[in-house]
């Protein structure tokens, strides 16, 4: 649409969301995207010079300078739309701007008086009022976001060749549920060089970079585990950082001093609890298709890094080898993925339970984890993360894992003794009509059992293939190979906290 078509804050609402329809990125789907629009045309429709501010930035892909475009805080500072929750400036950069944007990678300008980080009840989500930041290190000529010919397919494939994160997928299509990609970092310098340990550096702290939010962020990683580079020393769970499509960027840390060596930063951390560490760190079970195939797998806490893949020593210890274990049913598309697991997956268990993962095989891995849909302002279960060779990533954090189990149970109770109220007539006010109705809306929240819970404490991880409304395969059940991982630590918490749930007398319903 040429400038001069452009519309404005007199127009209708319903010709702003075209026009700004039009300069849309492509990132989410039609649908998602006229909702983001719409929400925002309408709390803007008050604030007329603000809407002529946007409409100006978006049309003029920030040619001309504008001013905030502010809609108002929320307590948790996320927003939903159409079921989903993210940051407001994030969501609405990815529109206009960066499809493939992650909440760690965005800094505001200086003249942004309600940028999202100075904490102002009112945000500015003016998506040309923030720089994205990528590190120095990275060659961004051969990063395109759109290109011509077979290569533009923006679809993500599992196939099994690795480009390089030079030409990495990103995501397409009209589902809510969809797959996060977690690439390496691109541009490593060489190992003589300074700063060259880490596979993904951390980012910088928050005076000198934007914050972070399901699906969680990539953590910190270093090429060796006694590496001293670790995250932010603030010790948050949100530090980690990672992208949500193809391009991935990592700020410099220009000061070692901001960090705190691994050893350090555990010694501040007080254990959640004082029962004893389980002998075994983690279970794993291997899958084909939704058979397992094997015994579990136990690792002993005296072995915190334990490698899956797919050879064939039986020796156990800290290996599980895949390629030993044998399955009659075993189909010719199951062998031939089992083919490329390679040198599979380290498993890293850190301080009391956290827990990250390295990709040592030259294909990716596919991760269901709570961890990573928080971080990303994902629902749980919301989607599936894709891991690319060489990429280091924490995928469980105890402490936040505890929280959620703390949370989910005393909303349990707290639900179902409401529940047992409505059914018996004895909720108090003027919604005290009794019987079974009241009692409906309650139903969810009492509903979550034992199961729900376990959940938590559980990381799901296919090789090769992925699943979801990406690929053809709609379940981790339906892929070729993959493992269940049960973190004992967690699970220990879990009983802890169901033991400390008072069990409430079901009431009589007379």
């Amino acid at each position: 649409m040429s400038i001069t078509n452009t519309p404005t804050s007199n127009d209708a609402c319903l010709s702003i969301v075209h026009s700004l329809m039009c300069h849309r990125q492509g990132g989410e789907s039609e649908t998602f995207a006229k909702r983001a629009i719409e929400s925002l045309v309408k709390k803007l429709k008050e604030k007329k010079d603000e809407l002529d501010s946007l409409i100006t930035a978006i049309t003029t892909n920030g040619a001309h300078p504008s001013k905030c475009v502010t809609i108002q805080r929320t307590l948790d500072g996320r927003l939903q739309v159409a079921g989903r929750k993210g940051f407001p400036h994030v969501i609405y950069a990815r529109l206009w701007r960066w499809p493939d944007l992650h909440k760690n990678e965005l800094k505001h300008v200086k003249y942004c008086q309600f940028a999202f980080d100075l904490k102002c009840d009112n945000v500015c989500v003016n998506p040309y009022h923030y720089e994205r930041v990528v590190s120095p290190g990275i060659d961004l000529s051969g990063l395109t976001l759109t290109s011509s010919g077979p290569s533009s397919a923006l679809m993500v494939k599992d196939e099994y060749d690795f480009d390089g994160p030079q030409s990495l997928p990103s995501i397409e299509g009209g589902h809510s549920i969809q797959t996060i990609q977690h690439p390496p970092s691109a541009g490593c310098p060489a190992p003589s060089e300074p700063f060259a340990t880490p596979n993904l550096l951390p980012p910088p702290e928050a005076s000198t970079s934007a914050s972070t939010s399901s699906f969680p962020a990539i953590a910190a990683g270093s090429g060796s585990a006694s590496s001293n580079w670790s995250r932010n020393s603030s010790f948050t769970s949100n530090i980690p950082h990672h992208t949500n499509g193809h391009l991935q960027h990592h700020p410099p840390m220009p000061h070692p001093t901001h960090y705190w060596p691994v050893h350090n930063e555990l010694a501040f951390q007080p254990p959640i609890s004082s029962h004893p560490a389980p002998d075994y760190w983690c279970s794993i079970a291997y899958f084909e298709m939704d058979v397992q195939v094997g015994e579990t797998f136990k690792v002993p806490s005296s072995c915190p890094t334990v490698t899956v893949d797919g050879y064939v020593d039986p020796s156990g210890g800290d290996r599980f080898c895949l390629g030993q274990l044998s399955n009659v049913h075993r189909t010719e598309a199951i062998e031939r993925a089992r083919l490329h697991i390679g040198k599979g997956v380290q498993l890293e268990c850190k301080g009391e339970g956290d827990v990250w993962v390295r990709c040592l095989s030259d294909h990716a891995v596919f991760v269901q984890s709570y961890y990573l849909d928080r971080e990303a302002g994902r629902a749980p279960g919301d989607a599936v993360h894709k891991i690319y060779p060489s990429a280091y990533i924490k995928v469980f954090d105890l402490r936040q894992c505890h929280r959620q189990m703390q949370q989910q149970a005393a909303t349990a109770q707290a639900a179902a003794a409401a529940q047992a109220a409505a059914v018996a007539g004895n909720i108090p006010g003027p919604g005290s009509v009794g019987g079974i109705a009241p009692a409906i809306s309650l139903s969810a929240a009492a509903g979550i059992g034992v199961d729900d819970l376990r959940r938590l404490c559980i990381l799901r991880m296919s090789f090769v293939k992925g699943w979801g409304p990406d690929y053809p395969r709609q379940s981790i059940k339906e892929t070729p190979c993959w493992i269940e991982i049960h973190l004992h630590r967690a699970l220990q918490l879990l009983d802890e906290v169901l033991h400390t749930m008072p069990i409430a007398d079901p009431q009589p319903l007379d």
